[in-house]
């Protein structure tokens, strides 16, 4: 199973963040077979990280939680929120084939959050985009609930000219929020 975690870092907390990195990184390491995608976002300075994703493989959502609630980070308190989904990998590979590589461009990760109810029910979504979008996303896929059968949203990493730009990844479906973010690759590779 697939899950797509995002630690969300609290107001003032970079210089435990800082003092923390090598225990983050050994954690991860640990995981390091499992992670299909890992990077910080980052504030709208553009340098002053404000949380951390990890797109993970994992047995089962027990499994997940522990992953992500036995970070070293959580536990000192550098985050102010978790958001822990099943997740669904529409491209069937790592950010480490990403064929854009780890650099070169702006990247980004957007999450949109559940559908916007018109009185129609609603709507699902998590699908692939359309047109030549698709050669700039680096990671896509639905979030799930726990047992995978309800679409609560959708999370993607994207390389893009703007924030804008990365939004309209999620441009076929009406979401009830958006949340754009700047990203980079993580970790050691």
């Amino acid at each position: 199973m697939e899950f797509f975690c995002y630690h969300r870092d609290r107001a003032g907390s970079g210089v435990l963040r800082g003092a923390l990195v090598e225990e983050h990184w050994s954690y991860m390491d640990r995981y390091d077979d499992e992670l299909i995608a890992r990077g910080p976002t980052f504030g709208a300075d553009g340098e002053t990280v404000s949380g951390s994703v990890h797109i993970v493989e994992l047995p089962d959502p027990a499994a997940a939680r522990a992953f992500a609630f036995d970070e070293p980070n959580y536990q000192a308190g550098v985050y102010r929120d978790v958001l822990l989904r099943r997740w669904r990998n529409l491209l069937g590979r790592t950010m480490w084939e990403f064929p854009g590589g780890r650099t070169g461009g702006r990247r980004y990760l957007v999450v949109g959050l559940g559908p916007v109810q018109d009185g129609e029910g609603g709507g699902g979504g998590g699908g692939l985009p359309g047109g030549g979008g698709r050669d700039e996303l680096i990671a896509f896929g639905p979030l799930l609930s726990d047992d995978g059968s309800v679409w609560v949203g959708t999370a993607a990493l994207v390389r893009a000219e703007g924030p804008e730009a990365a939004r309209a990844v999620l441009a076929p479906v009406r979401y009830a929020d958006v949340e754009v973010q700047e990203w980079e690759f993580g970790g050691r590779r």
